[in-house]
């Protein structure tokens, strides 16, 4: 019997997926569980038709995180901080600290997108990396000022 899985079910299929399984397997726990529908043509289409609407969606956002992107390069984010002799840094700025900044300048990102290797501890420009979607990455100047 074919049935279009609508979970994860582990060891037979994938949410979305089309396979043949045993037909007492479908009607004793797969149906009853709400694990499956029946493969007829009509769920075939609205399967068709979601994977068509998530594909759509996942288009739409790749392009907003490019449109992003370019607006986060555009900009310079400016940092003030103590320091001491030779531009190093009394202490060091981190992941949060340019977070708030952009948050400050409208400029929603999460920290732990922020793919800094280690904190900048000193004066200067910086080219941050912002992994704002899987397959884009922004990179942002951070310059950092003597207070």
């Amino acid at each position: 019997m074919k049935v279009i899985f609508q979970q994860d079910v582990k060891g037979k299929g994938k949410k979305g997926e089309v396979k043949n399984v045993s037909e007492g397997y479908a009607r004793n726990y797969l149906l009853p569980n709400n694990l499956a529908v029946e493969a007829t043509s009509g769920n075939i289409k609205t399967l068709d038709a979601k994977k068509k609407s998530q594909e759509k969606k996942a288009e739409q956002e790749l392009a907003d995180a490019k449109k992003y992107k370019e607006e986060l390069e555009a900009i310079t984010v400016e940092i003030k901080a103590k320091s001491g002799e030779g531009g190093r840094l009394f202490g060091a700025v981190s992941t949060k600290q340019i977070a708030e900044t952009l948050k400050r300048m409208k400029k929603k990102v999460d920290k732990r997108k922020i793919m800094l290797d280690e904190p900048i501890r000193a004066l200067g420009y910086t080219n941050v990396p912002i992994k704002i979607h899987p397959e884009v990455t922004a990179t942002v100047k951070v310059h950092v000022v003597e207070e």
